[in-house]
């Protein structure tokens, strides 16, 4: 008799309704709606409605089409809605397909005006180098196919140009190859510092290059034209061609501003080979 008494009474504890949102009962609450959503059991089997609705709503945030599941048995909730009238549902379905194309037009918005943006630049800059009644004239006699296809390439040449650091390899031979050049060694100033190149060569964790951002090699891409066709004029005025003198412009600058870059950056890793880390009392002493 004990024992019946006992299975009955687990019957009625496992039968007991347990909301695993709010953790109220089936007595504190009587007039709520419970819902048994998955294939949990215990005491996450049983939640209130308007619980779970609450719950739904913060997982979707605001989108009523993402689906949710239960964060224990991983088992989809089947949302059944009401149904629209035929004008709410064109309307729904109207929204819906907005949702969905918008960002691709944006994208498809954001792209061609890049393009566009770079037929402008690569048109200015025929007429910059060759001339503003030279330039025209080539591009009015050359097919519209190649100048759509060839005037954007202008300002993604200059800047994958722009991206190679050519420098870094001059100055990477320079520095491998300096000894077996008679002259060069009197260039450091000590064994010490001569010790210190040998280990920094040795080491290939470190890099021979500087960090550019993204907005300094496009403006330094960019201005090129402009500043190769001034040296051009400037340095070059006995040439006749407007296109010879803005290459040889283009060149010098390129060359001169490769080679102070790497002065600069040997004369900063130099810099780097003499640094000496003081002892405490010196550094006592200095302040």
């Amino acid at each position: 008799m004990t024992d019946c008494k006992k299975e009955n009474d687990c019957k009625c504890e496992e039968d007991k309704r347990y909301c695993w949102i709010c953790f109220a009962t089936e007595e504190e609450d009587q007039a709520a709606t419970w819902v048994q959503p998955c294939r949990c059991q215990g005491t996450t089997k049983w939640v209130h409605q308007h619980c779970l609705q609450r719950w739904i709503d913060e997982k979707q945030r605001g989108n009523s089409a993402l689906k949710v599941n239960c964060r224990q048995c991983n088992t989809e909730y089947v949302i059944l809605f009401p149904s629209f009238g035929i004008f709410i549902y064109m309307m729904d379905l109207a929204d819906r397909l907005l949702y969905k194309v918008c960002p691709f037009v944006a994208a498809g918005v954001v792209v061609g005006s890049i393009y566009w943006t770079a037929v402008t630049y690569g048109a200015v800059t025929v007429m910059q180098v060759l001339g503003h009644k030279e330039g025209l004239h080539v591009m009015e006699e050359a097919d519209p196919l190649f100048l759509l296809v060839g005037l954007p390439t202008i300002p993604v040449m200059l800047i994958l140009g722009k991206m190679v650091r050519w420098e870094d390899y001059i100055l990477k031979l320079w520095r491998r190859h300096f000894g077996r050049i008679p002259g060069l060694k009197n260039l450091l100033s000590s064994v010490a510092l001569m010790h210190s190149f040998r280990e920094y060569l040795i080491n290939d964790s470190l890099s021979y290059s500087d960090p550019v951002s993204h907005t300094r090699a496009l403006c330094g891409a960019l201005i090129l034209p402009t500043v190769a066709t001034v040296l051009g004029k400037v340095l070059f005025s006995s040439v006749q061609s407007r296109l010879q003198r803005a290459l040889l412009g283009g060149i010098t600058f390129v060359a001169v501003k490769g080679g102070m870059k790497i002065y600069l950056k040997h004369q900063q890793f130099l810099r780097q080979c003499q640094r000496r880390v003081l002892n405490f009392e010196e550094h006592n002493d200095i302040l």
